[in-house]
């Protein structure tokens, strides 16, 4: 019936959609390829320099692809990992020097007496299995709940590592110097503390914290021009926010927030305060935004200098025009894919990939149609 086949096609045009994996969108006509399937909820990814790909699975696995194919066995020698929850192995970020001393750093939940933790480790990557395992920073005060880890990782333009913590689900302890737990830390690269970070010496502050008040920050991306820290981290119901990152600010969590309890009720009635650093992006409904990255390749002109923001519970990725610290437009792209979209990461040469958290979910390189 080539009256219906003729219908078929234009709907499928209207969605954004074809069924070869093009897509639509405001300035430029996409295609989505994918790079590697059949991975267990993939979380982090990494680009090393020979064009190996390692992926992070949350139930503890580290993945290599190889000539763009998934090889079958994991990576050997991973740290103990307590997938629970939310919790698993999370994030996976190269030392800037990678090509010369192989050294990367893992971000995962670990069980520990009282109930279970974030670490960092960091190990070396030697002939596809990992050497020289050392957690260098472990989050106090362990919880038994599996909620709110954080656990985004990777190095700022100063050559420092930084790491996103979560308040695990208890709101009062972003608020609190003295917990790790709603913090961002900065760190030396094996692991000790930087004598510049803002609250080294004063009492009861963890000297680690370089800032302060967030609930579960789980994107960061470092700015291509400015090299300033920008997070995206889940609200409660509504209220996800975009934050640049300030020395020693505080982000208000949970005494301002755009969100409400889950119930309905009222966290906060303030949007902000004076002395609380304010969010340069919100959502007022729920996207629950997660991994993100800055795109500054060539493929795309018109894309360059957007930030783009996986969205979980959106299913879609946010791509965000920006002027300075302003977001001045916002396109959803890859609604019609319908997959929760955990990360959005660019590769060496200028290649946006995307994650998708399921059960058998993929990485996918984006690219022109």
């Amino acid at each position: 019936m080539r009256w219906l086949t003729v219908i078929l096609a234009v709907i499928a045009c209207a969605s954004g959609a074809h069924a070869q994996g093009a897509y639509s969108s405001e300035h430029h006509p996409f295609r989505l390829t994918p790079v590697a399937q059949n991975l267990e909820h993939p979380w982090g990814i990494a680009f090393l320099p020979d064009g190996v790909i390692l992926v992070t699975e949350r139930p503890g696995r580290l993945r290599l692809i190889q000539e763009g194919r998934l090889q079958a066995e994991p990576v050997r020698g991973l740290p103990p990992v307590a997938a629970t929850g939310q919790g698993g192995l999370l994030d996976v970020a190269l030392h800037p020097q990678f090509a010369t001393n192989a050294l990367l750093y893992l971000c995962h939940s670990a069980e520990v007496p009282g109930g279970n933790t974030t670490r960092i480790t960091r190990a070396r990557l030697a002939e596809g299995d990992l050497a020289d395992v050392r957690t260098i920073f472990e989050m106090q005060a362990p919880d038994r709940g599996g909620h709110h880890f954080g656990c985004r990782v990777g190095f700022g333009s100063d050559g420092m590592l930084y790491a996103t913590l979560g308040e695990r689900n208890e709101r009062n302890r972003a608020q609190d110097l003295g917990d790790h737990g709603g913090k961002i830390i900065r760190l030396h690269e094996d692991g000790r503390i930087p004598a510049d970070n803002p609250f080294v010496g004063r009492p009861g502050a963890r000297a680690e914290i370089y800032s302060w008040g967030h609930r579960n920050p789980q994107g960061m991306a470092r700015h291509p021009i400015t090299g300033q820290l920008w997070i995206s981290e889940h609200g409660p119901l509504g209220g996800d926010e975009v934050n640049v990152i300030q020395r020693g600010g505080n982000f208000g969590w949970p005494v301002v927030t755009h969100g409400r309890e889950y119930w309905g009720g009222t966290i906060s009635s303030e949007r902000s305060r004076p002395g609380l650093v304010d969010t340069v992006h919100v959502w007022p409904r729920t996207v629950a935004p997660a991994g993100m990255a800055f795109y500054t390749g060539t493929e795309f002109p018109r894309w360059q200098g957007s930030l783009f923001v996986g969205g979980l519970l959106d299913r879609a990725v946010m791509r965000l025009e920006l002027a300075g610290e302003r977001v001045v437009r916002e396109e959803r792209l890859l609604a019609d894919f319908r997959q929760r979209i955990r990360h959005v990461a660019q590769s060496p040469d200028g290649r946006l990939h995307i994650l998708t958290d399921a059960s058998s979910g993929g990485v996918y390189r984006l690219g022109p149609s």
